[in-house]
């Protein structure tokens, strides 16, 4: 147990948040001082490396759920939240004072510590009292000071960049995982294939080691990918937009789209496909254990900047067929139905 050091210590000040402050802003502020004052930054400056241990205890406190409680049990101990009145003397017993008299060390103070009875009204009871400070319970066998079987280890955070070919086919990683507690260590980690921006892959038993007996923490990675220039994946399969001329979309055709691996495949493009439909390539997705993804092609009629004037002659002939085709008039005719919105979307 911490005891006196926690008395003294302010580790929320140390990180610089308050003490309400939630676990990603704790994390937040650990990583931006560690980088700060890591000794590597920081060569021969004794100042900057005993602040770097400073931050590294206090997150490593603050960080642990179990441990953070019991710190703000004692912090609230020492506010006065939990008085301890010696019967000899004016003024409050020092914490190992009061605790080394209870169980017989040292020099306790003399007279009378008073509790209230458990659950009873008079607040807490003794062994209530403790076991929350320190993990322990009377809910089971035993009472108080009985033993907590082990704990298993605690998960641990990393970050890595992907390419997209590494995401898209997975890849075999070795991570520099740095621990206040038991130093920095390399990793390997299987990313699986098909990962997406911003997902996190947990990698089984390469966290924290746990008490003997006890499984060990996880490592938790959070996975980055470089985007494409030409590709985006959606779950297994791929996506790609591909430019059509105005007669391809009109009267259909076949394009070469392009895949993956290079190699183009032959698409068939129906006649009278509008921007944005959507086509697909059965198979020339991802390969994952689950199913093998597609490759999903969606078509962008391409509007030339310049025409010459066979090309304008042409254009202007087909505007003239297909005069009476007004392709608005439908949406004009649904504002005209509705032109306040006060339709109910049903049509």
């Amino acid at each position: 147990m911490a005891s006196q050091d926690w008395f003294e210590k302010d580790f929320y000040a140390t990180l610089g948040v308050p003490a309400d402050a939630d676990a990603d802003a704790i994390k937040k502020a650990y990583r931006k001082l560690a980088r700060q004052h890591h000794p590597d930054a920081n060569a021969g400056d004794p100042a900057s490396e005993q602040r770097f241990k400073e931050v590294g205890e206090a997150y490593a406190v603050l960080s642990d759920v179990e441990q953070r409680q019991q710190y703000d049990a004692v912090r609230a101990m020492s506010r006065g939240g939990a008085r301890f009145t010696a019967g000899g003397g004016g003024g409050n017993a020092g914490f190992e004072d009061v605790f080394g008299g209870l169980f017989g060390g040292g020099a306790g103070p003399r007279g009378n510590v008073r509790f209230g009875p458990p659950g009873g009204g008079g607040g807490a009871g003794f062994e209530d009292l403790l076991g929350g400070l320190f993990g322990g319970g009377t809910g089971g066998p035993g009472g108080f000071g009985a033993p907590r079987g082990p704990r298993r280890g605690e998960d641990l955070s990393a970050e890595v960049e992907l390419t997209f070919r590494q995401a898209v086919e997975g890849a075999q990683l070795s991570l520099r995982v740095e621990d206040l507690r038991t130093g920095t260590r390399m990793v390997n980690a299987r990313i699986p294939a098909g990962v997406r921006d911003g997902q996190k892959v947990r990698v089984r038993g390469r966290g924290r080691p746990g008490d003997p007996g006890a499984e060990d923490g996880d490592l938790v990675v959070t996975v980055h990918v470089e985007p494409h220039s030409v590709f985006t994946l959606d779950g297994a399969d791929l996506r790609v937009t591909v430019p059509v001329t105005f007669p391809e979309a009109v009267l259909g055709g076949s394009i070469d789209v392009p895949t993956l691996d290079g190699t183009p495949v032959r698409l068939k493009v129906p006649a009278g496909s509008r921007s944005g439909r959507t086509l697909r390539v059965k198979g020339r997705g991802l390969h994952t254990p689950q199913r093998t993804g597609d490759l999903l092609v969606t078509v962008q009629v391409e509007t030339p900047q310049r025409v010459d004037a066979a090309a304008r002659e042409a254009l202007e002939a087909f505007a003239k067929a297909t005069a009476g085709e007004d392709p608005r008039a439908e949406l004009l005719a649904r504002a005209r139905r509705d032109p306040a919105g006060a339709g109910d979307g049903r049509r």
